[in-house]
């Protein structure tokens, strides 16, 4: 009993030592941190290479689409040397997917579906902290979508009564669901010029939602739209501190 009273009395300082040490090093912590109140307007282009997660399983190619937006990004601090702050944009991307079609009947098709997106994303800047330089961006976060219009492009010769995996339910199935959610994280590189910041990035989207309803009596248990994306973002100083 003696020996259990010792370890929580010695617990007990422990605990009280490792408060005591993080309550004196707080402002030490708190001096490592810069504020900043940086705030960045501007456009971007790119573009999707994207395919849909099809439950049963559609074959395709690489589909290759644009996407363009806006872009409003807040510097709020520095930590040793890493930027933090968010960034949030809205986008015109078009997804989809394109069908690789093997049963020698000639046949192409693809399926164009535009989305107005808005990402909602952690940014962070590794590297040069100036007007003039280049640095690391990593940005991540969630995003939601719409769908605004989508359209189903086919070769004139069509029959796809031969397809050899008889999966032929997405023809002229339209998406039962408008509304889209998903993941975004990816990288790129920032040049700071005296005309403002070009970021060259790279990176991708998970679809979390499907645009096919997925009951037991529907034909597809899964369909989302996932994307690798390749973007241009050009960004001017509104407000620097």
């Amino acid at each position: 009993m003696t020996h259990c009273f010792g370890l929580q009395a010695m617990s007990r300082g422990f605990l009280l030592l490792f408060g005591g040490w993080l309550l004196a090093a707080a402002p030490a912590f708190a001096q490592l941190q810069e504020q900043r109140h940086n705030w960045a307007v501007g456009v971007s282009g790119g573009v999707n290479m994207n395919s849909v997660s099809f439950e049963p399983r559609i074959k395709q190619a690489a589909h290759l689409a644009p996407t363009l937006g806006v872009t409003a990004r807040f510097i709020s601090e520095k930590y040793f040397r890493m930027i933090c702050g968010i960034q949030a944009e809205v986008n015109y991307s078009v997804h989809g997917w394109k069908e690789k079609i093997e049963d020698n009947s000639g046949d192409t098709y693809h399926r164009q579906m535009g989305y107005v997106e808005v990402p909602l994303l952690a940014h962070l800047g590794f590297g040069k902290d100036g007007d003039r330089g280049a640095r690391f961006v990593v940005n991540l976060g969630p995003q939601i979508g719409f769908l605004l219009n989508e359209k189903e492009v086919m070769s004139e010769s069509w029959d796809p009564s031969q397809r050899a995996n008889g999966v032929t339910q997405q023809y002229g199935y339209l998406a039962d669901r408008k509304f889209a959610y998903g993941i975004v994280a990816g990288g790129g590189l920032e040049l700071m010029t005296g005309i403002g910041h070009f970021i060259l990035e790279a990176r991708y989207y998970y679809g979390l939602s499907d645009f096919y309803n997925s009951t037991k009596k529907d034909p597809f248990s899964r369909s989302a739209v996932s994307s690798v994306v390749g973007k241009l973002t050009y960004l001017i100083d509104l407000k620097k501190r």
